[in-house]
């Protein structure tokens, strides 16, 4: 079950949500505080593990990167999955890891120059990975239409 939050967290996660650079004293002045004050909240759900950082997001088309394939995994022995997972980490191309159900054990997010690119990166770093039994490129992205954090706290 998920931390409890608060109207002020809610009201916090909210608007840093929407903007990851935004100053605390902006925050504290939305949200009728002290800088201080929002400076603890934000270290509070920083602790709990709510909030993760923040990051620039580097768009992976306009440095040469402009394929982005999504591929299933499946483990021949999923005793090696640790492993796996941190032979996957290894790989810069790869930017999503998923531990999923079904036919796949893994997920990943793969961007590469271009589709040889992508076949180099299957053949040369997924496939020879010891635990992996095969590889499935489900989707080639076309283009992403939109990202956003989740938000699911109602305006109030």
């Amino acid at each position: 079950m998920g931390q409890q939050l608060n109207h002020l967290d809610k009201k916090i996660l909210r608007l840093i949500a929407r903007n990851a650079r935004i100053p605390y004293l902006e925050v504290a002045r939305e949200c009728n505080v002290s800088g201080a004050a929002i400076h603890q909240r934000i270290q509070k759900l920083l602790d709990a593990g709510i909030l993760k950082g923040s990051e620039f997001i580097v768009d992976a088309y306009k440095i040469g990167y402009q394929t982005c394939a999504y591929i299933g995994i499946k483990l021949s022995d999923i005793k090696k999955f640790n492993s796996v997972v941190e032979a996957i980490r290894a790989v810069p191309e790869i930017v999503e890891c998923h531990s999923t159900t079904g036919k796949y054990s893994i997920f990943v997010k793969m961007y590469a120059r271009d589709n040889k690119h992508l076949l180099q990166l299957i053949l040369d770093h997924l496939t020879t990975i010891d635990g992996v039994a095969s590889t499935e490129t489900f989707q080639l992205s076309l283009d992403e239409i939109f990202h956003r954090q989740l938000n699911v706290f109602d305006e109030e």
